[in-house]
């Protein structure tokens, strides 16, 4: 679901925006929850999809709802980002929301602890879901925060190797690296350079580059974020600086900062036809599961091939793993239709047949594990790489942060300043790096 919450600058405002929750919203209403849920009655659902098949899809799995619910009707408002859903709980009132939706993963902490969505443990118990049988574990960890379940998921994003089997053929490589060491072989075999260019890049491994920033290289090496206290580990696990040395290696390798910079400013957007990976301007790509029906969809005059994403040469027993985010869907604190809200997030959340045809739709991860295993869900081999991801054990996602994206942004950071050579001493940049995270984390409770 290609969107804001894979951009970090639009992480940055909303995070910004966020901050005014915290005083604006305390948690669910006493009085909230009693109305009747099966009372006549319409709800409002805000969500952030805004090209015209994601928007039709969600009116169908609203239309499956109602028809479902023929007591409930659902006034569906669609292209919400962050910002506007802020100002929207912030003012309160009739005209507001009663179930929200965020392609934000990164902001749960917000959401959670400033209430700005609403606690769902009653409404879980209520309904007796087993939530540990149904849904895999990374994303349940990214819908909830400090023991608040604020979120559910709406389908996941997993996150791959997409590779380009004409140039692995031409190249002599059998078959997609499981190993680091394995895939800069592999980046540099497959560069071609032309003139003081390249006429095919290996791989783009710039912090710039589209997908290739700290977090979603990091998913692939045994990390942590935090320690047992809660302080920012970045400059203690030994995995950080080796992810960053690595990076930075890669970079060198393969032609230097400034050449690839100069190579990296003639892709075509993400979104469009023009990708780098679907012009063959690049072998291989970090990317999402729906990079395979964008790609399709653009033509590409070569064969595609999937995998997951390497991991680290002494972790091979982990490959398969991947970084894992998506959208997350709530019911705003504000509602006095909380109830017949909770049975539409039940109804889009869990109910397997509205996973699934909403997966099928927006080529999405499904998000439970009945959807991910059912006979319905279209797939073929490419997209089942995927699948595989998201039910793989050790995939993950960035621990939620009171203060949302900020302690990726600031890695982010650093990873802009030592791959370009700005900052020399790589251990004295973990050290001020987690200095930052400490304070900002500090200064936001």
């Amino acid at each position: 679901m290609p969107g804001i919450s894979r951009k970090a600058a639009l992480a940055v405002a909303a995070s910004a925006s966020l901050a005014l929750l915290a005083t604006a919203c305390t948690g669910q209403s006493a009085t909230g929850a009693s109305d009747d849920p099966n009372a006549e009655t319409t709800i409002t659902f805000w969500h952030g999809w805004s090209a015209p098949a994601e928007v039709k899809a969600v009116q169908a799995n609203v239309d499956r709802f109602e028809k479902a619910h023929p007591n409930i009707k659902v006034k569906v408002v669609g292209n919400i980002n962050d910002d506007k859903l802020n100002q929207a709980l912030r003012a309160g009132g009739s005209s507001g929301p009663d179930v929200v939706s965020s392609f934000t993963t990164s902001n749960i902490g917000k959401f959670c602890s400033s209430g700005a969505f609403l606690d769902l443990k009653p409404f879980v118990e209520k309904s007796k879901l087993d939530l540990d049988a149904l849904i895999p574990k990374p994303m349940l960890d990214y819908t909830q925060f400090e023991g608040t379940r604020c979120a559910l998921p709406l389908l996941g994003d997993a996150y791959g190797l997409y590779y380009n089997k004409d140039a692995f053929e031409a190249a002599g490589i059998k078959a997609p690296p499981k190993t680091w060491s394995e895939f800069a072989q592999v980046a540099k075999k497959l560069t071609k350079t032309k003139g003081d260019g390249y006429r095919q890049l290996g791989f783009m491994p710039n912090y710039h580059g589209y997908e290739t920033v700290v977090d979603h290289y990091m998913s692939q090496w045994d990390h942590a974020y935090f320690d047992e206290d809660g302080r920012s580990a970045v400059a203690e696990d030994p995995a950080f600086a080796e992810m960053f040395t690595y990076q930075k290696k890669l970079v060198d390798d393969l032609g230097g900062f400034e050449k690839l910079e100069k190579y990296r400013n003639t892709f075509g957007d993400e979104w469009g036809a023009k990708h780098p990976f679907q012009t063959g301007q690049v072998a291989m790509q970090l990317d999402g599961e729906w990079r395979l029906g964008m790609a399709k969809d653009a033509g590409v005059d070569f064969e595609i091939g999937t995998a997951p994403m390497p991991v680290a040469d002494d972790e091979v027993a982990e490959y398969g793993k991947g970084f894992l985010s998506g959208t997350v869907m709530g019911i705003a604190p504000q509602s006095k239709k909380q109830n017949a809200a909770w049975e539409l997030v039940k109804y889009m959340t869990t109910d397997t047949g509205a996973v699934v045809a909403f997966a099928n739709a927006i080529r999405n991860v499904p998000s439970t594990f009945p959807a991910l295993k059912s006979p319905d869900l279209k797939t073929d081999p490419e997209f089942k790489t995927f699948l595989d991801i998201a039910q793989h054990p050790e995939s993950n996602s960035p621990p939620a942060s009171v203060n949302g994206a900020t302690y990726q942004l600031t890695l982010q950071d650093l990873g802009y300043q030592y791959e370009s050579g700005k900052v020399k001493d790589l251990k004295a940049g973990l050290e001020k790096a987690a200095a930052q995270i400490d304070r900002d984390i500090e200064q936001a409770k």
